[in-house]
C-alpha cells in the first residue's frame, strides 16, 4: 500500500470517526431511551451498529479495497475524539435547530392543508347535510299536509254514504241485524284464527332457520 493510499485511508477513517460521533448523537436524540422498552432499544442498537459497520467497511473498500490496518482503528478513535472535543456542541445545536424547523414546517403545512382542503370539504359536506335535512323536512311537511287533506276530503266524500248506511241500518229488521251480527262475529273469529296460525308459522320458520 502506497503512502498516498495510507494518507487517504487515515483521512477517510478520521471522517468516519466523526460521522460515528454525529450518528450516535443523532440516534440517541431520536431514540429517547428512557421512553422505550428494553427489547426495542436492543433491536435498534443492533441494527444501528450493523449499519455503521457496513458504512465504515464500504468507505474502507472505496479507499484501500477493504484492507484492515491497526492505524485505521487509531484514525477512527481520533475522528471520534475530534468530533467530541470540537464539533459535538455545534452539531447538537444544528440538529435541534433542524428538528425545530422541520416541526414548524410540518405544522405550517398541516395548517395550510386544513385551510385549503379539509375545511372547504367540511363546509361542503355540512352544507349538503343541511340541504338534505331541509329538503327532508319540507317533503315531510308537504306529505303530512297532503295526508291530512286527503283524510278530510275522504271524510267529506264518505259522509253521505255513512248517512245512507245509518238510515239503512235503522230500516233493517231486527232479525236481519242479529244474523249480520252473528256473521260479523264469525268473520272476526275466523280472522283471529288465520292471524294466530300465520304468527305460529312465521315463528316456526324463524326457529327452523336458526337451527340450520
Amino acid at each position: 500500500m502506497s503512502l498516498t493510499i495510507q494518507f487517504y485511508t487515515m483521512a477517510a477513517m478520521i471522517g468516519v470517526g466523526s460521522w460515528l460521533g454525529a450518528a450516535i448523537d443523532t440516534y440517541g436524540r431520536f431514540l429517547q431511551r428512557e421512553k422505550r422498552a428494553k427489547w426495542f432499544i436492543f433491536i435498534n442498537d443492533v441494527l444501528f451498529w450493523l449499519l455503521q459497520g457496513l458504512i465504515t467497511f464500504y468507505v474502507l473498500l472505496l479507499v484501500n479495497e477493504g484492507e484492515l490496518r491497526f492505524y485505521i482503528l487509531i484514525a477512527l478513535l481520533c475522528g471520534y475524539a475530534g468530533y467530541q472535543a470540537l464539533l459535538r456542541n455545534i452539531f447538537l445545536r444544528l440538529l435541534e435547530t433542524l428538528i425545530q424547523w422541520t416541526i414548524n414546517l410540518y405544522l405550517v403545512l398541516e395548517k395550510i392543508f386544513r385551510l385549503i382542503i379539509v375545511r372547504p370539504i367540511q363546509a361542503v359536506v355540512q352544507a349538503i347535510i343541511v340541504l338534505i335535512i331541509a329538503i327532508g323536512k319540507g317533503l315531510y311537511n308537504i306529505g303530512k299536509m297532503l295526508v291530512i287533506l286527503l283524510w278530510k276530503v275522504t271524510l267529506v266524500l264518505l259522509w253521505p254514504l255513512k248517512a245512507v248506511g245509518l238510515i239503512l241500518w235503522k230500516l233493517t229488521p231486527n232479525f236481519v241485524k242479529k244474523y249480520l251480527e252473528i256473521f260479523i262475529r264469525k268473520l272476526a273469529g275466523f280472522y283471529e284464527i288465520i292471524k294466530n296460525t300465520t304468527v305460529k308459522v312465521i315463528k316456526y320458520l324463524k326457529n327452523f332457520r336458526k337451527v340450520r
